[in-house]
C-alpha cells in the first residue's frame, strides 16, 4: 500500500514538473503605462512564471522598453508567433540590370520605394551589378527616365518627411508634387519613394548620380568669392622655444603639447588651402601666435587687422575664443572654434567645428536604448572620473552590472572572466579617457570574445586616447567598438593625399 501511495505522488510530482517546462519563449517589449497584470493576462501565465524567467523585475519593476522573456506552455491560449513573410512569386517580375541603372531609378520606374526594392532583393546590399536579375513589382513600367534628364531632378523621400518639410527644402508645394507624381494622391509620402522634381527647384541640395542629395561636403558650399582673406590664431608659444638650442627644440617638438598641436593643425590648414587654390580661389592667410595669453590676444584684436578678414579661425582654447568672439567690432565676421569638444559661447557668427562631448553622449544614449535589452548581459566599466556617466547608464539599464577597474587603471583578468557569460550576448560599455585602462580593457575583452562568448564594446565618447599608436585597429575591430563620431573616417584617402601633397 505504501509503495502504491509513493508511486502516485511521484507520478503527480513528475506530471506537475513537466507541465511547468516551457515549450518555447516569446519576447515582449513593455509599452508605455503597461502593467504587470496586463502582461500576465495577455499571455495567460502566472506572475510567478513571469518572474522566474525575468528575475530582474523584482528589483526594477515594470518599466517602459524593458524586453521580457515570456514562457510558452501547453496551456497558453491563442498565442500567435509572427511568421516570416513569404512573398508569392505572382507579385513580382524579374528585371535584368542594364548599364548605368541605379536602385533609385528602378524604384521610380516600377513605382516602388528603395526600401521595398531592397527587401525583395537582399543581394542588393553590395549594390547593383550589370546583368544581375532582380525582383521588381509585377507591374508595367510607370515612367521611364531619360539617361540625361534636362527637365527634371529626382529626390528620395527621407524617413518621417512630410510635404511641408519637402516644400521648405526644395521649394515645391504639395499640389505641384502631386501633379508630377500622381501616385502620391493614392499612397501619400513614403520613406524611400522617389519623386520627380522640376529641374530648377533643387533648393540647397546637390546632384549625385542624378539624384538630389544633402550637401555633406563643405567644398560644395564654397564662398562665392574668388579671393578669401582670413586669420588663423594658434598657441604656437614660440616665445618659449630657444631655437639656438637644437636639443631643447627637438625635445619640445617630440612631446604632445600646445606647440605640436598647433603645428599639426597649421599643417592641416595649409593642406586645405592648397585644395582651395586648386579650385581657383585666391587665399590671403594671416597667422598669429596667441602664446595662449589673453594680453597677446587683446593686442592682436586692437591692431584692427582682424576686422578686415572674411573669417577667423581660432583661438584654440575655448576661453580664449570666447574672449575674442565677445568683441563687438568682430561680431559680423564668421569665427570658428576648432578642435576642442568643450562648449563655447554661441554668439552671432560663432561656429564650433567639433561636436560637443555632451551631444555625442546624448546621441549614444539614444542608440544604446534602441540596441540593448534585457536579453543581453550588460556590463558597465567606468573609472572614477566617469562615475556620473556610470550612474546615468545604470538608470537607463537597471539590469546592468558594474565592473570597477583598479586604481592603477587595470582590469583583473579573473574578474572579467567571472562576470562575462556564455551563450548570451555580452555588451560592455567602457567609459574612460585613460589610455592604460582602454588598452587593458580592450585586450581583456578581445581574449574573452570566443566562439562560446560573444563580446561587443561601446563607449559614449571616443576621446583622443583611442588614437594612441599602441592601440591596434585590429583589436578595436575584434570587439566591434561602437562609438559616436562627428565625421566619417576616410583615413586611407586622406593620408594618401596628405603625404602626396607633403612630398610635392
Amino acid at each position: 500500500m505504501k509503495k502504491n501511495v509513493f508511486f502516485f505522488f511521484l507520478c503527480f510530482a513528475l506530471t506537475k514538473n513537466f507541465a511547468q517546462v516551457p515549450k518555447s519563449f516569446l519576447s515582449h517589449r513593455v509599452k508605455k503605462e503597461e502593467t504587470l497584470d496586463q502582461i500576465i493576462k495577455k499571455y495567460d501565465i502566472k506572475e510567478s512564471q513571469l518572474l522566474e524567467y525575468n528575475p530582474f523585475l523584482k528589483k526594477t519593476g515594470i518599466k517602459k522598453k524593458l524586453v521580457l522573456r515570456i514562457p510558452v506552455y501547453n496551456q497558453n491560449k491563442e498565442l500567435k508567433l509572427v511568421e516570416k513573410k513569404i512573398i508569392p512569386s505572382q507579385t513580382y517580375n524579374i528585371h535584368k540590370v542594364r548599364p548605368k541603372e541605379t536602385k533609385w531609378r528602378l524604384a521610380y520606374e516600377y513605382g516602388m520605394t528603395i526600401r521595398e526594392l531592397d527587401s525583395l532583393n537582399p543581394i542588393l546590399e553590395n549594390g547593383l551589378k550589370i546583368g544581375q536579375e532582380i525582383r521588381v513589382r509585377n507591374t508595367l513600367l510607370l515612367d521611364s527616365i531619360p539617361e540625361k534628364d534636362t527637365l527634371y531632378n529626382y529626390y528620395s523621400v527621407q524617413p518621417s518627411e512630410g510635404f511641408y518639410r519637402i516644400e521648405k527644402k526644395l521649394g515645391i508645394n504639395r499640389s505641384e508634387l502631386e501633379s508630377l507624381n500622381p501616385k502620391l494622391i493614392e499612397t501619400g509620402l513614403q520613406a524611400g519613394m522617389v519623386l520627380k522634381i522640376p529641374e530648377l527647384l533643387s533648393g540647397e541640395l546637390k546632384i549625385k548620380n542624378d539624384l538630389l542629395v544633402e550637401r555633406i561636403n563643405l567644398i560644395d558650399s564654397t564662398l562665392n568669392k574668388n579671393k578669401i582673406k582670413f586669420g588663423v590664431l594658434l598657441p604656437f608659444k614660440s616665445n618659449e622655444i630657444i631655437f639656438d638650442s637644437i636639443e631643447d627644440t627637438k625635445r619640445i617638438l617630440e612631446e604632445r603639447n600646445l606647440h605640436t598641436v598647433s603645428l599639426d593643425f597649421y599643417s592641416g590648414v595649409l593642406f586645405a588651402i592648397d585644395k582651395l587654390i586648386n579650385k581657383g580661389i585666391e587665399i590671403d592667410l594671416f597667422v598669429y601666435d596667441t602664446q595662449n595669453n589673453m594680453t597677446q590676444i587683446k593686442d592682436i584684436i586692437e591692431s584692427k587687422e582682424l576686422e578686415t578678414f572674411d573669417f577667423i579661425l581660432g583661438p584654440l582654447i575655448p576661453s580664449n575664443f570666447d574672449y575674442l568672439s565677445g568683441y563687438q567690432n568682430l561680431k559680423n565676421i564668421p569665427k570658428i572654434s576648432p578642435l576642442s569638444t568643450r562648449p563655447v559661447e554661441y554668439r552671432k557668427n560663432v561656429f564650433q567645428s567639433v561636436t560637443e562631448e555632451s551631444f555625442f553622449r546624448k546621441k549614444m544614449y539614444e542608440h544604446l536604448e534602441k540596441k540593448l535589452d534585457t536579453t543581453q548581459h550588460i556590463v558597465i566599466v567606468a573609472d572614477e572620473k566617469n562615475r556620473d556617466i556610470e550612474k546615468e547608464l545604470q538608470l537607463r539599464f537597471p539590469w546592468s552590472i558594474r565592473l570597477r577597474p583598479e586604481k592603477s587603471d587595470y582590469i583583473i583578468p579573473e574578474l572579467v572572466d567571472s562576470l562575462l557569460l556564455d551563450s548570451v550576448q555580452n555588451k560592455i560599455i567602457l567609459e574612460t579617457q585613460s589610455f592604460p585602462l582602454i588598452a587593458s580593457a580592450i585586450s581583456q575583452f578581445n581574449v574573452q570574445n570566443t566562439e562560446n562568448r560573444n563580446v561587443q564594446v561601446y563607449t559614449t565618447y571616443r576621446s583622443n586616447a583611442y588614437n594612441n599608436d599602441n592601440l591596434s585597429r585590429k583589436a578595436l575591430g575584434g570587439i566591434k567598438l561602437t562609438y559616436p563620431s562627428g565625421f566619417k573616417p576616410f583615413y586611407k584617402t586622406f593620408d594618401q593625399d596628405y603625404v602626396k601633397s607633403f612630398i610635392n
